[in-house]
C-alpha cells in the first residue's frame, strides 16, 4: 500500500484553504490546514509533512515569518510561497529564507500540480539522504571502508581531519576505487551533516545542461524554460555538493564555478539578481589534475 504524501495548507482566506484543500486532496495528497502562521509552526513541530503550501499575507504571523521558524524547526521540509502580490522582491526575499518556490494567486492548476510534484521529489531525496546519513553514523567509522594497508589508513586519517573544516576538497582516484563514499563521509561528518547532500555528474550532461543544474534558471532563459528552476547550488544552500568527474567541466564553466567559490554568489541562467550561497564544496575525478595541467590539457 503507497503511503500518502501529507501537505500542509497555510491560508487566512478560508474559501481559498477549502478550494486547495478539496483540489490537493483529490490529486491524492493527504491535506492537513492552518490558517495562521503560529498555527503551522505548532503543527511542524509535531509532524513531519512532505510540503508546505503557505500565503504570505496573513493577519497574525506572515508567510515570511513563519517560513524563517519552519526552517529552524525541520529545514528538511519544502516550503512553497503564494502571493498574490508578485513582485521581484518579494520572491527574492522567500527564497533567501529558504522558500522552495513561490506561485502567484490566483493560482495556476497546472503550474501548482509541477510545483508540488517537484518540491515532494526534492523531499524523496532529502529523506534518502537522512537514512544515508544513518547508516553512516553520527561519526565516521572506518571499518565502512574496506582496506588496511598504509596508504589506506592515511586516507581514513585525512578524512577525519579535514571532514569537520570548511576546506574545498578534491578527490582523485581510479573509477571505482569509493571516491563518492569517501565523499559521503566528508558531509556526514561536518558540521553540515543536517543540510542538503547534493550529487551532480559533471561527465553526464552537456555544457548547456550542466550549467541549468548547476544555476538554475530563469523562466524564458531558453526554449523550453517554462519557469524558473533553482540549481543544484542553491539545493544545497548551507550543505554540501558533490560535483562527481570535475574534469569533465569546460574552462568556461570553470570561470563560473571560481565565482561560488570565490564570492560566494552566482547568477541563474537568463537572470539578472545576484545570489548569496553558502555551500561546501567536494570535488571528484578519475584523472591526475596535475599531471593534465602540465601536459596543458
Amino acid at each position: 500500500m503507497k503511503i500518502k504524501q501529507s501537505i500542509l495548507i497555510v491560508d487566512d482566506d478560508l474559501a481559498h484553504r477549502t478550494m486547495l484543500k478539496k483540489l490537493l486532496g483529490g490529486w491524492g495528497y493527504d491535506v492537513f490546514e492552518k490558517d495562521d502562521g503560529t498555527g503551522a509552526i505548532e503543527e511542524v513541530g509535531q509532524r513531519a509533512f512532505d510540503l508546505i503550501l503557505m500565503d504570505i499575507r496573513m493577519l497574525k504571523v506572515s508567510g515570511i515569518e513563519a517560513l524563517e521558524q519552519i526552517k529552524v524547526i525541520n529545514p528538511a521540509i519544502p516550503v512553497i510561497i503564494m502571493t498574490a502580490y508578485a513582485s521581484v522582491e518579494t520572491a527574492v526575499d522567500a527564497l533567501k529564507k529558504g522558500a522552495y518556490d513561490y506561485l502567484t494567486k490566483p493560482l495556476d492548476f497546472d503550474e501548482l500540480k509541477i510545483a508540488i510534484s517537484r518540491a515532494t521529489e526534492h523531499s524523496g531525496l532529502k529523506k534518502e539522504n537522512e537514512y544515508l546519513k544513518e547508516r553512516l553514523g553520527e561519526r565516521f567509522d572506518r571499518q565502512s571502508i574496506i582496506g588496511q594497508s598504509k596508504a589506506m589508513v592515511k586516507l581514513l586519517e585525512t578524512v577525519e581531519q579535514v571532514a569537520t573544516t570548511e576546506a574545498t576538497i578534491l578527490i582523485t582516484g581510479e573509477s571505482g576505487t569509493g571516491k563518492e563514499m569517501i565523499a559521503n563521509a566528508l558531509h556526514y561528518n561536518s558540521s553540515r551533516k543536517e543540510a542538503p547532500f547534493i550529487k551532480i555528474n559533471c561527465a553526464a550532461l552537456t555544457e548547456t545542461l550542466l550549467e541549468s543544474e548547476l544555476f538554475g534558471h530563469e523562466k524564458g532563459a531558453f526554449t523550453g524554460a517554462d519557469r524558473r528552476r533553482e540549481g543544484k547550488i542553491i539545493q544545497a544552500q548551507s550543505g554540501s555538493l558533490f560535483l562527481d568527474e570535475v574534469s569533465e567541466m569546460s574552462p568556461a564553466m570553470q570561470v563560473k564555478l571560481l565565482r561560488v567559490l570565490q564570492e560566494r554568489e552566482l547568477t541563474r541562467v537568463g537572470g539578472h539578481d545576484v545570489i548569496k550561497v553558502n555551500v561546501r564544496l567536494i570535488a571528484a575525478s578519475n584523472k591526475d589534475l596535475k599531471r593534465e595541467m602540465e601536459r596543458n590539457l
